[in-house]
């Protein structure tokens, strides 16, 4: 039987949150105004506790702190650049909110906090259910510092690891996303003696474009009986610079990003780009340590290979598997109940190209985990960074009963 706690956060209290947050920049490492302002909300809508915390998360609480099961929403408080100027446009379907963050990920974050502020304490108390809601720094420097310090909290042992996880990513108000592709960030800097740009050698460069091609074609081997995206291995090419330093020494940086699939081994990947940089380098020195180390950003992994003819530097970071979950779970149910009694959409699956903190949390806590939150996520990043407003309320409306058909 659904619960019938007296509302008290509005839809126009939950537009206002939203467009309020949108409207402070948070860019990647220069969270803590916006941190502060959600902090700030949440003690205004009710919840228990909430707090900065020492990575700079927003967080709050609904519920006693030794309640018999927990679930933590985990949303993203930060954005990548860029300047949109904060408005609210009516469009044949309603307002639109445009700024940035609207879509990734404040709408989800703002759909969190206003859902949980909704259920209420009393309402998580008799049901004894402890509500985290995060909105956790670094998610888009790809750092993600604060869901590792959040991983990290609720270990088992300093807390008990939450029963169950939601990511606030953008998705559509009707759509679960159940998986990401994992990531891993390559850097090569390459260097040699100047030489005239009128002699044999082709330049520094080549190696750079070398490495990229060897790299490109590493993946086409990789995927030819792999048909779906998800499985698939996808460098891409981040950036390619060239300069000649002060010690007469031409320079080629290249950074190349890669999207992983499930199960992608990549010890044995990296061990042939060692194979190759030790070929391309006559170095016939040992191959680095293995296994590689998982947790890259808290300790980035480098590499030196050659001589004074010929050094490549290599460092290596960012590194998250990719997560899949399973679809046949409580929180999956309760989300597909909530869809169709909010919305007169039938609920949608998706997995995504991309990474997010589901990547982190995932592989430590192990618990039933899905991503949800409102907005078109064909608009992350853009310059067109717009959410509309009916399907923020939905959204926030459909996770209000998710989570009461979870709790009971």
């Amino acid at each position: 039987m659904q619960d019938s706690t007296p509302r008290h956060v509005s839809r126009e209290d939950a537009e206002e949150l939203l467009t309020q947050l949108v409207a402070i920049p948070s860019f990647s490492r220069a969270e803590a105004a916006a941190s502060r302002f959600l902090v700030k909300a949440m003690r205004s809508c009710g919840y228990e506790r909430s707090e900065v915390d020492a990575a700079g998360n927003a967080v709050g609480e609904m519920g006693a702190a030794n309640a018999s099961r927990s679930i933590v929403l985990l949303g993203h408080i930060d954005t990548v650049h860029g300047d949109i100027p904060v408005r609210v446009e009516e469009a044949t379907d309603g307002p639109v909110l445009y700024g940035r963050g609207s879509v990734d990920a404040k709408g989800s974050l703002a759909t969190f906090t206003a859902a949980v502020a909704r259920l209420g304490r009393d309402w998580a108390h008799r049901n004894d259910i402890r509500l985290v809601v995060v909105g956790a720094v670094e998610e888009e420097a790809a750092t993600s510092k604060g869901a590792r310090f959040i991983r990290d909290r609720f270990d088992g042992r300093k807390e008990p690891a939450p029963d169950y996880c939601i990511i606030g990513e953008p998705g559509g108000a009707s759509r679960l996303t159940l998986g990401y592709k994992g990531r891993l960030l390559l850097e090569m800097e390459a260097a040699r003696p100047m030489t005239h740009s009128a002699g044999p050698d082709p330049g520094v460069a080549t190696v750079a474009v070398d490495l990229w091609n060897w790299i490109r074609a590493y993946g086409d081997n990789f995927n030819r009986e792999r048909l779906k995206t998800f499985d698939q291995l996808l460098p891409s090419l981040r950036a390619l610079r060239t300069w000649t330093d002060a010690a007469m020494h031409d320079r080629v940086w290249i950074k190349i990003g890669i999207r992983l699939p499930p199960d992608f081994g990549v010890d044995d990947f990296l061990a042939e780009v060692w194979e190759w940089a030790r070929e391309r380098t006559a170095d016939c020195s040992p191959l680095p340590n293995w296994p590689y180390v998982e947790d890259t950003d808290a300790v980035p992994q480098r590499f030196h290979f050659g001589s004074d003819a010929l050094r490549l530097h290599f460092c290596i970071h960012g590194h998250e598997p990719a997560w899949r979950s399973d679809r046949n779970t409580p929180l999956v149910r309760s989300f597909l109940a909530a869809i169709r009694e909010q919305t007169a959409e039938r609920p949608r699956f998706v997995v995504k190209s991309g990474t997010s903190d589901m990547n982190v949390v995932g592989p430590a806590w192990q618990c039933p985990i899905v991503a949800y939150g409102p907005g078109d996520n064909g608009l992350d990043h853009t310059p067109d960074e717009h959410i509309h407003l009916n399907e923020y309320w939905q959204a926030a409306l459909v996770l209000e009963s998710a989570l009461r058909r979870l709790v009971h």
